[in-house]
């Protein structure tokens, strides 16, 4: 471990403005510094200076559109350092109604930067190892003939998953749950067809949130993969 610098990232995310930040971009969306700014409750001239470090540190990248710059995650396996952190990283405590509002949607359903995790993400997993559709493979898994007809079926673009430049698809431990979900090219091709295809599954809460609304169609969709929603408490 000494060959790489780890207090140099450390020192990145030390900062809660900045965790703050990446915790947004951790919705696989690209988002402005002014949305950024807002997330982290700092001012645009103190956003511009967090964003910076960022870049610099190899975290965040920005895309320019036209006369708008947007910013997002590096890469992938930014996202899935992130999220291991999170396994150990003290919960923040809560406070408040919108608190556990908030951690009660990441806890059901959410972002895991381009997959979906959470207890609906886990079910998705077990579902479609139980279906047969991932086939367990040396260093993750592979999709059986099934598997290929059935996601086509739900409007998974899976050539693109197989041409990326990336692992296929592989389980990533889920924060919240404790458990296995699916993580990879497939997971993220997964990801865009049932948040933005024609029949989503899932629904955004917020673009800087990470939380997802199952639909009436991806609650019985999940249902049928053996998913069930949390208990409300009183």
């Amino acid at each position: 471990m000494y060959d790489v610098d780890l207090a140099a990232v450390g020192a990145l995310l030390g900062n809660p403005s900045r965790a703050a930040m990446l915790d947004a971009l951790m919705t696989g969306r690209a988002l402005t510094a002014t949305e950024l700014a807002r997330t982290a409750d700092v001012s645009a001239a103190t956003a511009s200076e967090h964003l910076a470090k960022l870049r610099e540190g190899g975290l965040v990248e920005v895309v320019s559109q036209g006369r708008h710059r947007y910013h997002r995650l590096a890469s992938p396996e930014v996202g899935a350092a992130l999220e291991s952190l999170s396994h150990i990283a003290p919960a923040k405590p809560v406070t408040t109604l919108r608190q556990s509002s908030r951690a009660r949607s990441l806890a059901e359903a959410r972002t895991c930067y381009d997959h979906l995790a959470g207890r609906s993400g886990v079910a998705l997993h077990d579902g479609l190892v139980e279906r047969g559709w991932l086939v367990p493979e040396p260093g993750g898994y592979g999709l059986s003939d099934l598997g290929v007809e059935g996601l086509l079926g739900w409007g998974v673009d899976v050539m693109a998953a197989r041409s990326a430049r990336r692992r296929f698809a592989r389980p990533c431990l889920d924060w919240t749950e404790r458990r296995e979900h699916l993580a990879g090219a497939l997971a993220a091709a997964l990801a865009v067809a049932l948040i933005e295809g024609p029949e989503p599954w899932f629904v955004r809460r917020s673009d800087v949130h990470r939380g997802l609304r199952p639909t009436e169609l991806g609650r019985r969709r999940l249902a049928d993969l053996g998913w069930q929603p949390m208990e409300r408490t009183a």
